[in-house]
This record gives C-alpha cells, sequence and structure tokens, in this order.
C-alpha cells in the first residue's frame, strides 16, 4: 500500500480504463481522494498505446524512388487524397511524416 503525498494517509490500488480501452491501474487515497498513477504504471499505459497505434506499412518501389503504402485507416483520420502533399521529417529512430 502507498500513502498518500498530501495526507499520508493509505491508498488503495483501482483500475480504470482510458477511452480508446487501455486499462490501468492507479492509486486513490481513501481519506482525500487524491489519485496518482507511478512510473511503473504509466510505462505499462504507454507501452500498450505504442502497441494498439502501430501501422504496419511495406514499402514499394516507384520508378528509381520507393513508396510507402499509408494504411486505410490513417487515410481517413488524416484526410490524405490521391496526390496529397506531405512533409518528411527524418529523424534519429526514423522518418514522421506529417499531413502539409
Amino acid at each position: 500500500m502507498k500513502k498518500c503525498s498530501e495526507c499520508s494517509k493509505l491508498m488503495k490500488e483501482l483500475s480504470a480504463k482510458t477511452p480508446d480501452g487501455v486499462s490501468y491501474r492507479y492509486f486513490k487515497c481513501t481519506s482525500c481522494g487524491n489519485e496518482i498513477v507511478d512510473m511503473k504504471q504509466l510505462h505499462e499505459v504507454a507501452q500498450k498505446y505504442r502497441e494498439l497505434k502501430r501501422f504496419n506499412a511495406k514499402l514499394s518501389k516507384w520508378g528509381l524512388s520507393l513508396g510507402v503504402r499509408i494504411p486505410k485507416e490513417l487515410v481517413k483520420k488524416y484526410h490524405f487524397k490521391v496526390d496529397s502533399a506531405v512533409t518528411i521529417i527524418p529523424e534519429e529512430g526514423g522518418i514522421t511524416i506529417i499531413p502539409a
């Protein structure tokens, strides 16, 4: 059991779900109602979101370049159309594609 940082009373461990349906655990003070999520729990939720939001795509050869197919769900979410312009930003661990 954790102690509340506000009133030093005991905290109870509870569970809930995010709007996307990702379940997580948190602590709620039985006295003042203060709620916290510890770092371990936060990392677990972040990992679940990374898995939930991950899309796989396949590269194809287009002339001398490579093309990437954008999954239908992302096309709808970002309102991409044929010949839509995007900005590609190289980063250390990969690339970011932003609708222009």
